[in-house]
C-alpha cells in the first residue's frame, strides 16, 4: 500500500491493517527462526508499512485536534 493511499484511508482502516501488518510480521519471523523465510525483505517492508501507517493516523489526530 503507497503513502497517498494510506492518507485516504479512515483511521479505523489503518488500524486494522496495522493489526494485520503486525500478524504478518510475526508469521514472517517464524519463518525466519525456521529457515522457511524466501524473501527476508519482507519483514522490513512490513515494518515500514506499520510505522508509516502510525504517522498517518498521527497526522490525522493532530489535523482533527
Amino acid at each position: 500500500m503507497k503513502l497517498s493511499e494510506m492518507r485516504e484511508k479512515t483511521v479505523d482502516e489503518l488500524q486494522n491493517a496495522i493489526v494485520d501488518w503486525k500478524k504478518q510480521l510475526l508469521e514472517a519471523r517464524l519463518q525466519l527462526s525456521t529457515h522457511k523465510l524466501e524473501n527476508t525483505a519482507s519483514i522490513s517492508k512490513t515494518k515500514k508499512l506499520i510505522a508509516q501507517a502510525k504517522t498517518v493516523i498521527t497526522e490525522k489526530e493532530v489535523q482533527n485536534a
